[in-house]
């Protein structure tokens, strides 16, 4: 017993497969079963035997249903394996199928340039090498086998090895595709397309019957072409004429021949130009500048790179000698188109509406004359009354006073009712007639310009609460109320003129509003302020709001000392002008008025110890400004560099942008401001100018533009540069507003001691 499971290891040999174990394991099993049986009961080691032969005997049926189940996944792989052969097998078939189908012919190469497969047609109209082209043909041989084909032609002046080479360069192309030509006049046209694998798809379609199509709709075309060509050439009044490449003659018109007096058996196609040319140097007076050898050169150059144009003379003939322009013309093939015009009775009219134009600038220079003789006797004449009205005014000033303060004085001693109501009336009188000479100096300092403005900030606050307390009595004393809103801030304006023309504004409102209100107020906007004086009074309608601000205007009621003589508003509309500030009215009969004045504003206030002090003299540690001014007009430039210096800046003039870009290069001097006018004449214009300035000066300077122009496209470029447009004419308070915020930019600038 002791050798049996030795003898057991040894049956069962390594190398026996599945089925055989089986067989063996059962009979071992049967014949331990066996010596059990035949062993007497009452042997000890019988019981040990049967249950290690159980034991072996469940071993062999767990063994056995494995070697089942792995049995059935084999046989339902080998089912699966046969059912994907027979579906390669059927995709392999209606692959070749549909390729055969195909009406072009169909050819694949694998990655290794391989022929893997092709249809019948592939290479058909090469019956000669068409049993040479089986799978597993490289495609180099390919190529070789194809140009050695009798039916194949090379392209002209390429051999087959060198349509071999070029086949091999454009096969390494993702895609091309080419036309290739066979004998007896049949074309090809081939494609190679690579595919996702690396492989190659070739196809190959006949086009002998499309091209053949395709070039003799062409000739049809051209032949219509020219038919059409020649028609239009023939409607049209001048003499044409079309010459090829090489100088000869294609088309041409009835007109030419009369032009150029030749019979039409001398325009055939094919001549020469130089026959047409010995024609035009033999017929035509070339003028010396452009003689008939110049049209020669250029018709023979190689590159025509302008047209030529030149006007002949014929003499002679009827009617007298005649003028005709002779114009060439370069045409995509090569050649060029030569015109002939007749334009005598052009060249006669321009002669005619010249001499028009001598009398008509004699007659215009004279009347210019005149007109400068009439502007300068007004302004003769406007001086005059300026200096008559200043002199009138000093000169009635002083007596006005001394009878007001007798007037005074007698109202102080005069208690009777009666005496004392003629002395107030005398002393109303008065007022307005030293109101009326005051109005009357304002308007003529304005309209002369002579108008002595000091541009600084002002503070709102304390303007507002003085017109409150000189208007409160007025208006009560018509039973209206007087509402001034407080405001706060500061702008920047002339001190003086700015409460005239608020004063003026409240003036006009009380005198035209019968009930209800008055109001003033401030009113913040983008960078300025607009005051306001609203009213409920009367209204103005449409049509006269641009009448209200002429002199001695009124609407209800005649101009005079009493009652005033309309010239408030007047002084409003040229103050404002003067300063630069935009006014503005809303108004409609019976619903009152509404005046603007608008005011650049500024968030710094003027220091009281001195270091700021405006734009005019004073202040000894106010910053020095340069600024340099570029304008080509010298009257313009006059002013701005007069004003400039009254107010203590130190002006660099030149009239062109190149003098400015030299001045600071030669100099070094960078100012603190540019101010440029857009138009310079020739040469470089403003924004050229400021694109080099802020090249070479970078950020230490600011920079405006001048122009009266208000398009949106020179606001843009201007925009697009970085620079400040300003829109002429420059009203001194915007030019007191640039000045004012560059010394307060300085001003932060400088170190603090």
């Amino acid at each position: 017993m002791s050798d049996r499971p030795a003898d057991i290891a040894r049956m069962m040999a390594p190398g026996d497969d599945a089925e055989r174990r089986h067989q063996k394991l059962v009979v071992i099993a049967q014949a331990l079963i066996r010596q059990i049986e035949d062993q007497p009961q009452d042997t000890a080691g019988g019981y040990a035997q049967f249950q290690r032969a159980a034991l072996l005997e469940d071993e062999v049926r767990a063994r056995t249903r494995e070697l089942e189940h792995a049995l059935d996944l084999l046989n339902a792989s080998n089912a699966s394996l046969s059912q994907a052969y027979r579906d390669k097998e059927a995709a392999r078939q209606n692959l070749s199928s549909a390729i055969e189908a195909v009406q072009e012919g169909f050819a694949l190469f694998d990655a290794d340039d391989v022929l893997v497969m092709c249809n019948s047609r592939f290479n058909a109209i090469l019956p000669d090498i068409v049993d040479r082209l089986q799978p597993g043909l490289d495609f180099e041989t390919y190529l070789r086998v194809v140009a050695s084909s009798r039916h194949f032609k090379p392209p002209e002046g390429m051999t087959p090895d060198a349509w071999i080479a070029m086949r091999r360069s454009r096969h390494a192309e993702r895609h091309f595709i080419l036309t290739q030509e066979l004998t007896e006049g049949r074309l090809i046209q081939v494609s190679e397309q690579r595919t996702a694998d690396g492989g190659t798809a070739i196809l190959q379609t006949e086009v002998t019957d499309l091209i053949r199509a395709e070039r003799a709709e062409r000739g049809r075309l051209l032949n219509d072409q020219a038919a059409i060509l020649k028609a239009t050439l023939e409607h049209l009044p001048l003499g044409v004429c079309l010459f090829d490449g090489r100088l000869r003659l294609l088309a041409w018109n009835a007109n030419l021949s009369q032009m150029l007096t030749l019979p039409l058996t001398r325009l055939r196609e094919g001549v020469h130009f130089d026959e047409l040319w010995h024609q035009l140097r033999t017929q035509f007076v070339f003028p010396a500048q452009k003689g008939a050898n110049r049209l020669a050169d250029w018709a023979r150059s190689v590159r025509r790179r302008e047209s030529f144009g030149v006007e002949v003379m014929r003499l002679g003939g009827v009617g007298g000698p005649r003028t005709l322009a002779l114009h060439a013309q370069e045409i995509p093939d090569g050649g060029f188109v030569l015109s002939i015009d007749d334009i005598t009775d052009y060249s006669r009219a321009l002669d005619s509406v010249s001499r028009a134009n001598e009398t008509l600038e004699a007659r215009v220079t004279a009347r210019t004359e005149e007109l400068q003789d009439a502007l300068a006797q007004a302004e003769r004449a406007n001086a005059s009354r300026a200096r008559f009205v200043a002199a009138v005014g000093h000169d009635l000033m002083q007596p006005l006073s001394a009878a007001t303060l007798f007037v005074g004085s007698l109202l102080e001693d005069v208690a009777q009712p009666a005496p004392r109501a003629k002395l107030e009336k005398i002393q109303r009188s008065l007022d307005s007639v030293s109101g009326l000479i005051e109005a009357l100096l304002d308007i003529s300092r304005l309209e002369a310009g002579q108008a002595a403005l000091t541009v600084e900030p002002v503070a709102l606050a304390p303007l507002f609460e003085q017109l409150r307390e000189e208007f409160t009595p007025v208006a009560q004393a018509k039973g209206l109320q007087l509402v001034v809103r407080p405001a706060q801030g500061w702008v920047i304006s002339d001190r003086l003129y700015l409460r005239r023309i608020l004063q003026n504004l409240l003036a006009n409102a009380i005198r035209y509003t019968d009930q209800g209100r008055v109001l003033v107020a401030a009113r913040p906007r983008a960078g300025r302020v607009l005051l306001q004086v609203r009213d409920t009074g009367r209204g103005i309608a449409e049509g006269d709001h641009r009448l209200i601000f002429a002199e001695f205007k009124r609407l209800d009621a005649k101009a005079s000392a009493s009652e005033g003589l309309g010239l408030g508003l007047a002084i409003v509309d040229r103050a404002a002008a003067l300063l630069g500030h935009a006014l503005t009215l809303r108004s409609a009969p019976g619903r009152g008025s509404t005046f603007g004045v608008e005011v650049a504003a500024t968030l710094q206030a003027p220091d009281r110890r001195g270091a700021f002090s405006g734009l005019g003299p004073g202040g000894a540690d106010r910053p020095e400004v340069t600024a340099l001014i570029v304008e080509n007009d010298a009257a313009m430039m006059q002013a701005l560099t007069g004003l400039l210096e009254q107010w203590g800046v130190n002006v660099l003039d030149v009239s062109s942008g190149e003098d400015a870009v030299a001045l600071l290069e030669e100099t070094g001097v960078e100012p603190d401001l540019c101010i440029v006018d857009y138009q310079l004449g020739a040469g470089m214009d403003g924004l050229a100018c400021l694109r080099r300035l802020a090249h070479n000066l970078g950020t230490t300077s600011r920079y405006w533009l001048m122009s009266a122009s208000r398009s949106e496209a020179l606001q843009r470029q201007a925009d697009d540069l970085g620079v400040t447009l300003l829109s002429k004419p420059i009203a001194p308070g915007t030019l007191a507003q640039i000045i004012a915020e560059a010394r307060e930019a300085m001003r932060q600038d400088m170190p603090r001691g």
